[in-house]
């Protein structure tokens, strides 16, 4: 079923939201992003006449109930963006009061769902080498269903608005979606644009298309990258993972962050980018530090000549230029990574102009964009970018195990 289609009107629906916004020390919230992101389905529930019942997570307070990642912090701003008077449940699991007071047009939050080790269905306190490891991941199973055929009874209607949590099999990302027929759950307006957004690149991309894989380490985009070899033509590696690229083909990288176990990988994924026809563009200077601070000493090295003492921190304006033309000559771009130490305001020029073409490439030229992943986003975001690319993703680790080709648990669990 698409929300668009559906009629809300004196129905309740449990929607499972992304609401782990960040907070100070006061418990107050500093970034809202997540909260506005769930509006448009959250005020078509109540547009439509119906109830609805929010849940999320907070953090990662492993099955325990930590008032530091409490969700009633936050009933204010969720109010205020909502425009009615959220109500709180202070137990996920023990809301039947709550619920059946409820009204139409009125809203509920339900107390942070990681709170409940069910929520997440892994044993907590036993380690995974013990040999008692196995049946308790059998009984947490078990105890998972309950926990998601609870949170089901709350509701007529199920609705899936949180991208960020889509790759988790959770008890309210998946498993409480069999709890409901076809015609009564489906993908929020949130997660349905995410999902057209990666098909928009990895199924009907126009070319050229350019991925722009960045971040520290190979390990961690290796799938990524070698699901995308069947699909771009051009590949731009950079940030750290760039110089186990460069030391596996026996270039000096000095004290460059890199990955001596992924060498071999590394050689393989130029040689099939190589037999493919992929344009695989490494950085051919960059900008070092002597030490891994902001106000150290600077100097730009050729990519595979860089002394012992120095450390490869950002893209060189030798290198911006090259992915410069590869950039604005694209009609599909995916940026996931910073390209250099984006944290350090001296290393971050490179990831800024990365963020800069993109916008480029979008506004000027048509080019269908997609942006994700922390630095990425936190880029796009710091230099008012955001509104100029196509698209910017809310889920990091949802987008690359969509991208690596993987199904994504919350929305299988829907269209199953």
């Amino acid at each position: 079923m698409k929300i668009d289609q559906f009629n809300f009107a004196g129905k309740k629906a449990i929607v499972r939201v992304d609401f782990n916004v960040p907070l100070d020390e006061n418990g107050k919230v500093t970034d809202d992003t997540r909260i506005r992101g769930a509006l448009p389905t959250l005020k078509k529930i109540l547009a439509d006449g119906g109830a609805v019942i929010m849940m999320s997570h907070m953090g990662k307070p492993k099955g325990k109930v930590k008032a530091s990642l409490s969700l009633e912090q936050i009933v204010k701003n969720v109010s205020d963006s909502l425009g009615v008077d959220v109500k709180f449940a202070k137990d996920c699991a023990n809301a039947d009061t709550e619920v059946a007071a409820l009204k139409m047009g009125e809203a509920l939050l339900l107390e942070n769902l990681r709170f409940y080790p069910e929520e997440e269905g892994k044993p907590v306190d036993i380690d995974k080498n013990d040999p008692a490891f196995a049946a308790a991941k059998e009984e947490m199973k078990a105890k998972q269903i309950t926990f998601a055929k609870k949170l089901a009874s709350y509701a007529d209607v199920y609705v899936n608005d949180a991208f960020g949590t889509a790759h988790r099999k959770h008890a309210s990302t998946a498993v409480i979606a069999d709890y409901f027929d076809a015609d009564s759950k489906m993908l929020g307006f949130l997660m349905e644009k995410e999902v057209t957004a990666i098909d928009n690149v990895l199924k009907n991309a126009q070319h050229p298309f350019t991925a722009i894989i960045g971040g520290s380490k190979v390990s961690s985009k290796l799938a990524v990258i070698q699901n995308l070899l069947d699909k771009v033509d051009n590949l731009i590696i950079g940030g750290g993972m760039g110089y186990t690229f460069i030391k596996a083909q026996g270039g000096k990288i000095g004290n460059s962050l890199h990955e001596d176990d992924l060498m071999p990988e590394a050689l393989n994924v130029m040689a099939a980018a190589k037999e493919k026809g992929v344009n695989l563009s490494l950085s051919v200077a960059t900008v070092c530090g002597k030490d891994f601070v902001n106000d150290t000493e600077i100097k730009v090295f050729p990519i595979n000549e860089i002394p012992d003492g120095w450390e490869g921190m950002d893209a060189s304006e030798e290198s911006l230029a090259n992915w410069k033309k590869i950039i604005l000559n694209s009609k599909t771009i995916l940026w996931n990574g910073p390209v250099g130490v984006f944290e350090f305001e001296n290393f971050a020029h490179g990831t800024g102009e990365i963020a800069h073409y993109v916008a480029q490439a979008t506004q000027e030229n048509g080019a269908f964009s997609l942006v994700g992943g922390g630095d990425s986003v936190a880029a796009v975001n710091k230099f008012g970018l955001a509104d100029k690319v196509s698209y910017v993703s809310t889920g990091g680790g949802a987008m690359l195990e969509a991208i690596e080709g993987k199904v994504l648990p919350g929305v299988a669990a829907i269209e199953k």
